[in-house]
């Protein structure tokens, strides 16, 4: 067996759509207080008793709508990712995916990966861009889980890979085929996850990864003035990253802008933010407001380019003899 070993890391999804499970991982997943940095005295009565009761129908009923006979679109495409690099890298590195909530769980992942004879471990989080929210969060449940396991791997934490070229140009040429294969519309709008506006004045760079990564696919494509970077998912009432993704899509219809489409490299693999949030929602409020075509762009998925770019990503590691 090979003494290397990658752990791919996604969010995470329910185990089915229905509302108990939904509401366990969406529990799971807002307790982290890397995710809510709320006092946890006030924030965790808070979500148990009144923030569930209340969003885990809505939420469940937005998954039944995208839910493929796999299973959740997040955990199909990551499962097919990781089967696709594992058969790339050939008998290079042991490949295991989990998830930062619900399961596939990191600690039993990584207890595996240990019972394999892993000496030398590679964490990948598929967040191309970093964040102390998504990134860092998962850096903590590793630290954590080997503390439990008491395994001390030689370990390498890969932070972002926001301007890893091969990944900027299969974004570039997703839109690209995209384009050929359904026409250029009005505008091009690059939707990234939402981010408190706090979070970056206390130095997360995140945004600034984002707008690098944006600046860099219109860079390949030629085509700046035609794309614009907005701000999707926001919660709560305080400032989030702007602009947002619903306000400009809404304006943009009453501005009598026709087509625009929409791509979201934030996202590693589609999920419940694209596939429902933006190709349902969204296009139907872009034609309320007098719009006429919302085409979702979809994310590079378990696409042989995508397999491609994590091979790349995590080559460096994989050449090293530390």
């Amino acid at each position: 067996m090979p003494d290397k070993g990658i752990l791919l890391v996604n969010l995470g999804t329910p185990e089915t759509p229905e509302s108990a499970d939904v509401g366990s991982f969406l529990t799971e997943f807002l307790s982290d207080p890397r995710v809510v940095d709320l006092p946890r005295w006030f924030w965790i009565p808070l979500l148990k008793l009144v923030i569930m009761p209340l969003r885990k129908g809505r939420t469940a009923s937005a998954y039944k709508k995208i839910w493929l006979d796999g299973g959740s679109p997040l955990q199909v495409y990551s499962d097919a990712l990781a089967s696709g690099l594992r058969q790339q890298l050939g008998g290079q590195a042991t490949v295991r995916l989990a998830m930062r909530y619900g399961n596939p769980d990191l600690q039993s992942e990584l207890e595996s990966m240990r019972n394999e004879g892993v000496e030398e471990l590679i964490v990948l989080p598929l967040y191309p861009q970093y964040s102390v929210t998504t990134t860092e969060s998962v850096f903590d449940a590793v630290t954590a889980a080997l503390r439990v396991l008491d395994w001390q791997p030689v370990t390498h934490l890969v932070k972002q890979y926001h301007d890893n070229p091969g990944w900027v140009h299969s974004i570039a040429s997703s839109v690209r085929n995209f384009r050929l294969q359904h026409g250029k519309a009005e505008k091009l709008l690059f939707s990234m996850h939402g981010l408190p506006q706090r979070l970056v004045e206390a130095g997360d760079p995140y945004e600034q990864q984002c707008r690098q990564s944006v600046a860099a696919v219109a860079d390949v494509l030629d085509m700046q003035e035609d794309c614009l970077l907005t701000y999707q998912s926001r919660v709560g009432r305080e400032p989030w990253l702007q602009p947002y993704t619903d306000e400009v899509i809404r304006k943009l219809g009453e501005s009598g802008v026709e087509h625009i489409q929409v791509i979201s490299p934030g996202f590693s693999v589609d999920c419940l933010e694209t596939l429902e949030e933006i190709a349902i929602r969204y296009r139907e409020l872009f034609i309320s407001a007098g719009g006429k075509k919302l085409e979702y762009i979809p994310a590079l998925n378990d696409s042989d380019a995508h397999v491609s770019v994590l091979a790349s990503v995590v080559e460096p590691y994989l050449e090293s003899q530390d």
